[in-house]
Parts: C-alpha cells; structure tokens; sequence
C-alpha cells in the first residue's frame, strides 16, 4: 500500500503535539518582567520538547523520503511512535510546572527514551520490509546518531535521580 496516509496522519499528529504544548503556555497576568521569570522554566520545557519534536518530524519525513510502500506492521509500529510523540506534551508541562523537579525530569527523560526506542524499531521494520539492498538500509546502516540516542537517553535518565536535576 502507499506510504501517502502515513505521512499524512504522522503529519497532523506532530502537528497537534505542538500545538497542545504552545497552548500549554499560559499568558502572564502581570505586565512586568518579574512575572515573566516564573515562566522560564515552562518556556525551557517548551523549548526543549519543540526541538525533539522537531528533530522526529524531519527524521521521520527523511525515513519515509526513502519508503516506497508500507505495510500493516509498519502502520502500527509508526503508531507506536507517535503513541510516544503523543505523551511528550505532558511531560514538557508537568516538567515545566515543577521546575524540573527529579521525577518529572526523569519521566520526560523515560518518554524520549520510549519515542527513541520505537522509532529506532520503525527503522528497522522498514529495512526488513524493503531488504537490506534498499536504499533505506544503507542510509539506516550509518544512523550512529540515532542507536546512540537510545543509549544516551538509557543512561542519562538515572542521572536525575542523581544530583537533584
């Protein structure tokens, strides 16, 4: 089957977790700069997540760029992705509203390493879908940076508990 609602769906999810995390963003009732200093740390949540979704979209276009046709594996481990994807904007808030307190930072830390690890599996349902020929494979077979963000994000979690992040 074509790969067209895929991308389109994936599109439109993205675009709704940012969308959820913006309105996120709740407007100052004081018109000084004092007020605004409460709401560093939910901008920087903002900030933070609005790049790793990002850096998913242009991914996730660049891998399907590559897809010739998908399948009904693929449509549910894509799912499974944007089931992750979905979850970031409660963590970002939750994140945000506690100051990065221990335990929000290491669940957001656990929902990028989730979104990571079924992204990294979408990869490789699409290369075995496609054959290690394809195109695809050979791109995926020099993804270093994308094996080592699971990793990263594997180890870096514990260290919230460590430090008091």
């Amino acid at each position: 089957m074509g790969k067209g609602r895929l991308e389109t769906f994936s599109d439109g999810v993205i675009a709704i977790i940012i969308t959820i995390m913006v309105l996120e963003l709740k407007v100052s009732h004081e018109a000084d700069l004092a007020a605004l200093r409460s709401l560093i740390p939910i901008f920087l949540s903002y900030v933070l997540s609005f790049i790793n979704i990002g850096f998913y979209w242009n991914n996730h276009h660049h891998l399907f760029q590559s897809t010739r046709q998908v399948n009904s594996a693929i449509l549910w481990t894509n799912l499974h992705l944007l089931f992750w994807l979905s979850l970031v904007p409660f963590g970002t808030a939750w994140m945000g509203e506690n100051n990065f307190a221990t335990l929000p930072v290491a669940l957001y830390g656990g929902i990028l390493l989730a979104a990571a690890i079924a992204y990294f599996i979408l990869t490789l349902i699409l290369v075995a879908y496609h054959g290690k020929d394809s195109t695809l494979a050979i791109a995926m077979s020099r993804d270093f940076k994308g094996k080592l963000s699971v990793a990263l994000y594997a180890v870096v979690i514990p260290l919230a508990f460590v430090g008091g992040v």
